[in-house]
């Protein structure tokens, strides 16, 4: 799996980008195309203008054309264009032969003799036209008049671009959706494949926290099988609360289990009341004491908050308080020193839990509330747990209106501050 992975991922790119590779050159191949069919148009509506000029100029001058050296003749020794036409005549050839050849563009022209005098001009037609004109000699090859037609079509610079628009917005389109599935199937792909290490990791954790009691309980029963443990009452007494307490151990860890599932298919039901904050953080604050003073720790509540009762669930609620502290009992490498404030946030009961633990960098501290996400402990060998207590803590406080948030630093503790609406 791990030498697939990355596999499909260069697999991908090279396709995606092979793709656009294509799709841009087909892009510059179509503009190249339509560049050479535009300027294949104005020569055709050029040549188009010459003839009928000259086939007009030998009707109205009555010659009779009988071969082709008869008409070069003609031509080469008499055609004029000042001599033979209108500006009218002029106006509506040009138009006409213009528009045949599928241009569309606004234009203006001039026709102007060997000594550059404008015999011609359309009213738009401004001097700086003639730097940049299309421009074609209607006098045939060594004719005794040499005059010239310059062409000037208003079309901005991106003329092609803009007759391809459709096309090219449409290819632009269709490769950032495919840019888009491919970001998209990547995403998927290390998603599920972080979703498979959580798996791996949640397997061995839950592995790990039940074979220890079911190893207890074990050698509980065994030691009350043995003929000198059944006779004493007082052992049978210790091995039964043994095995009790063990059996309690895992039926938690089985409920945190369900109890995660729960809140994910959002069957949780809240029993919303009116709660003394205060009371219940000295609750458990009580619960946990025996716990600090075994590692030697403290514990401070600085129950400042004038206004302390919370509209929640009692049970929740308390969950809340004792996932927080147990997160910092577990996280503290030496002595505990844990310290409980509360103040009022506007609305809101403020619960601020300080720890002097191990702290945490800025990218755990962005996962720490993921389901079965466990902060690496460095020297710390012991913590155990499923990775849910926090996620727990978040989206119970969301789900009583409240929220949680994180300060943390490697090695300068972690503090945890929780949000709860006020009656």
């Amino acid at each position: 799996m791990k030498k697939v992975f990355p596999l499909i991922v260069v697999l991908i790119t090279l396709s995606v980008l092979g793709i656009i590779f294509i799709q841009m050159s087909w892009i510059r191949n179509a503009i190249d195309l339509r560049t050479q069919q535009h300027d294949q148009d104005i020569a055709t509506a050029v040549q188009r203008i010459k003839d009928e000029l000259y086939a007009k100029f030998l009707l109205n001058e009555g010659w009779i054309v009988t071969d082709e050296n008869s008409r070069t003749f003609f031509l080469q020794n008499y055609f004029s264009i000042q001599k033979g036409f209108t500006k009218t005549e002029i106006d509506d050839i040009i138009e006409q032969n213009i528009r045949k050849s599928n241009i569309r563009e606004e234009f203006d022209y001039a026709i102007i003799d060997i000594y550059r005098n404008p015999l011609f001009i359309s009213e738009g037609f401004r001097n700086e036209y003639f730097s940049t004109p299309i421009t074609t000699l209607l006098s045939p090859d060594n004719s005794l008049y040499r005059e010239t037609l310059y062409l000037y079509l208003h079309e901005d610079r991106n003329y092609i671009l803009r007759k391809m628009g459709w096309m090219i917005a449409g290819s632009i389109l269709f490769t950032t959706i495919i840019i888009s599935a491919f970001a998209l199937t990547v995403r998927t792909l290390f998603t599920q494949k972080k979703l498979s290490e959580v798996k791996s990791d949640f397997i061995n954790n839950m592995t790990h926290e039940l074979k220890t009691p079911l190893a207890t309980i074990s050698l509980a029963i065994d030691a009350l099988t043995n003929e000198k443990v059944i006779r004493d009452t007082e052992k049978i007494k210790y091995y039964s609360g043994m095995i009790k307490d063990e059996n309690k151990r895992m039926n938690k860890q089985v409920e945190k289990i369900l109890q995660a599932a729960r809140i994910e298919r959002q069957e949780i039901k809240l029993n919303l009341q009116h709660l003394n904050g205060h009371e219940i953080i000295r609750k458990v604050a009580d619960n946990l004491s025996l716990q600090i003073q075994d590692k030697q720790g403290s514990l401070t509540l600085k129950l400042a908050a004038q206004r302390h009762e919370v509209n929640a669930d009692e049970v929740h609620f308390s969950n809340i308080i004792f996932n927080l502290l147990d997160n910092a009992i577990k996280y503290s490498s030496d002595q505990p020193r844990i310290e409980v404030e509360t103040f009022n946030h506007g609305t809101m009961l403020a619960i601020k839990v300080k720890d002097n633990g191990i702290g945490m960098n800025k990218e755990t501290q962005a996962r720490i509330f993921e389901k079965f996400y466990r902060a690496h402990t460095g020297n710390l060998h012991n913590v155990k747990g499923f990775g849910l207590g926090l996620s727990y803590v978040k989206a119970m406080a969301e789900e009583h209106g409240g929220k949680v948030k994180v300060e943390s630093a490697p090695g300068k503790g972690s503090t945890f501050t929780v949000f709860f609406p006020l009656v």
